[in-house]
């Protein structure tokens, strides 16, 4: 995720160039073909295209509204994560007399959870959050993070049954396991579930058309510079094009995605620094990004 403007500019920039100066060099075709060889087919009414252009600022907007809000959902969803983890490690230690390895095994759960929503592999400091056994027993299943709740519980109910406490306190502890199993399924159905293919391909397809149209019906007005006209619009709706693009996959590998390992770092801090354990550090922004 983005952190700092300036790069956030510069990173739309960059991403939007290729296009851009395919598209800057159509202009300049256009205006010598124009203005050198007189082609009056391209003497094209501007109403037309005016018209266009506003019906795809509309139709980026309703899309980019809607790629918005998946991303902003995602980040919800992890902040509930984030807080039934605290929660659960203060339980832990509170009514569960400690329990270190249930903070560790918990501290765990966010770098699977990463891992299973971004198809990458888990962060390699996780081994060293969980026992040998249940690390094979986690790594083995399809749903890593579903597998490692379940051996949480496990863990929990043994921890009752060992020392004696009050059913009241399992079902307290098992209520945080639910909240984070709710929110995982939030998170997948997410992943799960792409944006319509009338949202994710056709306002690509239709501004890389409206780019290609505009120096048709600018030329004729803006004459020699048509490029610098045309390219700057061109810009503007191939940066609201790629912004869209980026939002509706908040868990993929780019700048504009959720840091998510970020989050699992501060879930880890959160969970061992209290009980006077190891954590491995926050990151730092590279390029203004936080992974």
């Amino acid at each position: 995720m983005i952190v700092k403007r300036h790069y956030g500019l510069i990173t739309l920039i960059r991403e939007t160039l290729p296009p851009l100066t395919i598209l800057a060099l159509w202009d300049l075709v256009v205006v010598v073909l124009f203005q050198v060889f007189h082609q009056e087919w391209m003497e094209q009414p501007a109403l037309p295209i005016s018209l266009m252009g506003s019906a795809l600022a509309i139709f980026q907007g309703i899309r980019n509204n809607a790629a918005y809000a998946r991303w902003w959902e995602g980040r919800t969803l992890w902040g509930a994560i984030t807080n039934n983890c605290r929660s659960f490690g203060r339980q832990a230690a509170s009514l569960l007399n400690q329990r270190p390895e249930l903070a560790r095994a918990m501290a765990a759960y966010p770098y699977f959870l990463r891992a299973s929503l971004s198809n990458t592999p888990p962060d390699p400091g996780v081994k060293n959050l969980l026992s040998e056994d249940i690390y094979q027993r986690v790594t083995q299943c399809t749903n890593m993070p579903n597998a490692l709740l379940y051996e949480i519980g496990l863990s929990v109910k043994n921890s009752v049954q060992a020392d004696h406490i009050d059913g009241a306190v399992h079902g307290t502890i098992d209520r945080i396991l639910s909240d984070l199993a709710n929110a995982q399924g939030g998170l997948e159905r997410i992943k799960n579930t792409p944006l319509p293919i009338q949202y994710s391909i056709l306002p690509n397809i239709v501004t890389h058309l409206f780019c290609i149209v505009l120096p048709l019906s600018a030329v004729q007005t803006l004459g020699w510079i048509t490029p610098l006209g045309s390219s700057i619009i061109g810009l503007l709706f191939q940066m609201l094009d790629r912004s869209g693009r980026d939002l509706q996959e908040p868990f993929s590998n780019t700048a504009h995605a959720l840091p998510m390992l970020t989050m699992a770092r501060t879930i880890e801090r959160d969970l061992l620094q209290p009980l006077g354990m190891p954590f491995q550090p926050l990151p730092t922004p590279e390029r203004g990004r936080l992974p």
